[in-house]
C-alpha cells in the first residue's frame, strides 16, 4: 500500500477565537483541553445535558485560535449551539467555508507530513503546520493516518509535492471501516447515541478527570455503574451489504443494527447481552441473504459480554 490522500467533502472547519476561547470550550466538551497544544490535536464531543451525542470534532491549535474539524453539513448548527453557551465570554465563532479537509494514509504518512522522525512513527494526535494549515495524526488511533486542514486549493498541491497519490474518499472510508472508527454522519445518531457505547473512551474522546462538561453526569454514571449495554463494533459481511438501520438477527431476535458499511466491511451497534446469549463472536448474524460476523477491534480493551439488563 502506498501513501494516499483524498479530499473529505463531508468535513469542514470551524474557528474559535478570542481571549476566552479555550476556557469557554473546556467547560463544554468531553475532552480535556489541557492536552491540546500546537504540537498535539485532540478528539472530543459536545453532548446534550442528558449525555446524548450532538457533535464530535477534532481540535487543533493554530496561533491563538482553536480550529474544529467537524461534519460539514452541520457546522452552522455547531456554531449556533456554541453561541448559545457563549453569553458574555470573549469568544468569536466562525465557519471557515474557504478551508478544506483531507485524509492522508499509508506507509510513511507521518514522516512525509513532518509528524515523526525515523521508524518509530507519530503518536496519535501529533500535529504540525502544513500548507498554511495544520496536519495531525488522527487523535483516536495512530494507525488511522493523518488529517490535513488548510485553505482551499493549498492542501492538495502540498500533499502531491510531499509524495502522496490522490485517491477517492471511498478508499479512505474502507480503510477507516477496517479500523472500526466511526463516521459522524453515518454511525452516530444525534440526540440518541451514547459516548461509551460509541467507544469514545477507548478512542480518546472523553476524559473523566477534567472536571465538568455538558452531559457529564449521565456519561460518568454509565461508566462507573457498568451500564454499557451496547457497543459500536466492526462486522464482516458475506453477501449483499445491508442498508443502514437494518436489523441483524439471530433467528427471530434482533442482536444488532447496521450502521455504515462498504463491500465486506461495516459497523453495527450490537446488544452485548443478546450477542452473549446467542453464543458471542462465534455466532453468525443474518440480514436477508447476508451472513455477518461481529468482530473485536484490535484496539479494544473491553469485554463483549454484558450483565446489564
Amino acid at each position: 500500500m502506498e501513501a494516499n490522500y483524498c479530499l473529505l467533502p463531508g468535513r469542514g472547519v470551524l474557528r474559535l477565537s478570542g481571549a476566552d476561547a479555550r476556557t469557554f470550550l473546556q467547560a463544554l466538551i468531553t475532552r480535556d483541553l489541557d492536552k491540546l497544544s500546537p504540537g498535539n490535536a485532540v478528539y472530543g464531543a459536545l453532548l446534550t445535558p442528558q449525555g446524548k451525542y450532538l457533535f464530535d470534532f477534532f481540535i487543533v491549535e493554530q496561533r491563538d485560535n482553536l480550529l474544529l474539524e467537524a461534519e460539514n453539513a452541520r457546522l452552522g448548527d455547531l456554531a449556533k449551539r456554541l453561541n448559545m453557551y457563549r453569553l458574555r465570554a470573549d469568544v468569536q465563532v466562525a465557519v471557515l467555508s474557504d478551508w478544506e479537509v483531507y485524509a492522508a494514509f499509508g506507509p510513511g504518512t507521518d514522516t512525509a507530513l513532518g509528524l515523526a522522525d525515523g521508524a518509530a512513527g507519530a503518536d496519535a494526535g501529533a500535529a504540525a503546520g502544513f500548507a498554511n494549515g495544520i496536519a495531525y495524526q488522527d487523535p483516536r488511533l495512530a494507525d488511522a493516518g493523518a488529517r490535513i486542514i488548510a485553505p482551499a486549493g493549498q492542501g492538495a498541491d502540498a500533499l502531491a509535492d510531499a509524495g502522496f497519490k490522490a485517491g477517492e474518499a471511498a478508499v479512505y472510508d474502507y480503510f477507516r471501516l477496517g479500523l472500526a472508527l466511526p463516521d459522524s454522519d453515518a454511525d452516530l445518531v444525534v440526540d440518541k447515541s451514547l459516548m461509551l457505547e460509541s467507544n469514545f473512551e477507548e478512542l480518546h474522546g472523553v476524559d473523566f478527570d477534567k472536571g465538568c462538561f455538558v452531559g457529564q453526569e449521565l456519561t460518568a454514571r454509565t461508566k462507573y455503574r457498568a451500564l454499557v449495554r451496547k457497543r459500536l463494533l466492526p462486522v464482516q459481511i458475506d453477501g449483499p451489504l445491508p442498508d443502514p438501520g437494518t436489523p441483524l438477527m439471530v433467528g427471530e431476535r434482533e442482536v444488532a443494527s447496521m450502521r455504515s458499511g462498504q463491500n465486506d466491511r461495516g459497523l453495527a451497534l450490537v446488544r452485548l447481552d443478546r450477542l452473549a446469549a446467542a453464543g458471542g463472536l462465534a455466532q453468525s448474524l443474518t440480514a436477508g441473504e447476508a451472513q455477518i460476523s461481529v468482530q473485536m477491534p484490535d484496539w479494544a480493551d473491553f469485554e463483549l459480554s454484558s450483565d446489564a439488563k
